[in-house]
């Protein structure tokens, strides 16, 4: 085994740099390009996740459709809804007269693969040489992952370090789980930038409400598979994105844990989501 190298030093980040250009992830829903449209500002990046209900088509068209309104979109490639090579291809020339060079690569929701790809892994690695990406993100989990072990879900972004090029951690409501889970992956050696994933400002019966509608998870999965989120969120007073950046911003600083920045769960509840960063950034500033 080569030796590691040691992470590179970045600029100490203050909680107002991470508030000014978060991502924001939407669902793929009719109404979703209009919402974003009418609160969010351009320098805001928006992410697009992939349904397994809807199928990746409508996370390409939805990434096209906010592309030509002027954001940096991001779209979801979900590896168990894409069918093979060609398919892949295909949604890769799709993005690129868009100017889309950024994709955040998924397993999946999907219970069975459609095809050739049934993680993230196999289709990263079969990404064509002349892809003209310029960022791939991979996903994180900070909390421990329903069906996968821990030193499984590190080794596995410790595999896929030299195919992507950054990470989004999954949503996490312990700002001391996500700290952990920060200094553990360092220690392993994986240098990846990290976007650290947190809920936005969701009523918890939209949410599961929505969740159904899209078809992220059937409520029974959900539930069975995040008990510690749902917990939270209908706890009163039990989660507050404010709180939780406050409490992160220690770690966030760190120059040593290299964190890019926050990626924001909105459940499209971008309206909310977006008040609530700009009276942050008010407070902050």
């Amino acid at each position: 085994m080569g030796v590691v190298e040691p992470l590179r030093a970045v600029k100490r980040v203050t909680l107002a740099d991470l508030l000014r250009t978060p991502r924001y992830e939407v669902l793929p829903t009719d109404d979703a390009a209009d919402r974003v449209l009418a609160y969010v500002p351009k320098d805001v990046t928006i992410t697009v996740t992939a349904s397994p209900r809807r199928g990746m088509p409508a996370t390409v068209h939805l990434a096209l459709r906010l592309a030509q309104l002027g954001y940096q979109a991001v779209p979801h490639l979900s590896a168990r809804l894409i069918r093979d090579t060609h398919e892949l291809g295909q949604i890769l020339d799709a993005l690129r007269p868009a100017g889309i060079t950024n994709v955040f690569v998924v397993a999946g929701d999907a219970r069975e693969p459609a095809g050739m790809f049934p993680d993230s892994l196999s289709l990263l690695a079969a990404l064509p040489p002349d892809h003209g990406l310029k960022e791939i993100g991979v996903t994180g989990y900070p909390e421990s992952h329903p069906f996968i072990h821990d030193d499984v879900t590190i080794q596995a972004m410790w595999d896929k370090r030299r195919l992507a090029t950054y990470i989004v951690s999954n949503m996490s409501f312990d700002p001391t789980t996500v700290t952990y889970w920060l200094e553990r992956v360092r220690r392993r050696g994986v240098e990846l930038p990290i976007h650290i994933g947190m809920a936005g400002v969701a009523d918890p019966i939209r949410l599961l409400k929505v969740s159904t509608k899209i078809g992220v998870a059937d409520a029974a999965r959900f539930l069975r598979g995040h008990p510690s989120w749902v917990a939270r969120m209908f706890r009163p007073g039990g989660y507050e994105p404010g709180r939780f950046v406050t409490a992160m911003l220690p770690a966030m600083s760190s120059p040593a844990l290299r964190v890019a920045g926050l990626h924001v769960f909105t459940f499209n509840e971008i309206e909310p989501t977006e008040r609530w960063r700009r009276e942050m950034l008010l407070r902050v500033a």
